[in-house]
């Protein structure tokens, strides 16, 4: 569990950053080289190359080295994982909201039974 933990905290330190995020949402549309990934980005090559050494840390992106060229591939198992463990406490919150929802119509109802329509229809025509 621990081992579980530790792989979602690299996870989401990698995707805190807005340019690893930029990084990973061009490699979702497939693989590319660090020289393209760098080009939409105002920074050298080595800076890019350090994002891209914490995606690989995270496990997020793999990169295969061929000739002079280095290619990078994204690699979704801990986003899934990431997902995964949100989508419990999406569970949570879900119902967190029913349960509010449900307290917020029974208070209607009994504030309704407290004061009926009628009283307000008289309030109503004595502002005109």
């Amino acid at each position: 569990m621990v081992k579980y933990y530790r792989s979602l905290d690299a996870t989401f330190k990698a995707i805190s950053d807005p340019t690893r995020r930029g990084i990973l949402h061009e490699l979702s549309r497939g693989q590319a080289s660090v020289t393209q990934l760098a080009g939409p980005y105002r920074m050298s090559l080595p800076a890019v190359m350090k994002h891209l050494r914490v995606l690989e840390k995270a496990g997020l992106v793999t990169q295969r080295k061929t000739g002079r060229v280095r290619r990078c591939r994204l690699s979704a198992q801990p986003l899934e994982d990431a997902a995964s463990w949100l989508s419990q406490y999406r569970a949570f919150w879900g119902r967190q909201f029913d349960a509010l929802d449900r307290y917020l119509a029974e208070e209607k109802s009994m504030e309704e039974n407290v004061w009926p329509k009628h009283n307000k229809v008289r309030r109503k025509q004595r502002s005109k």
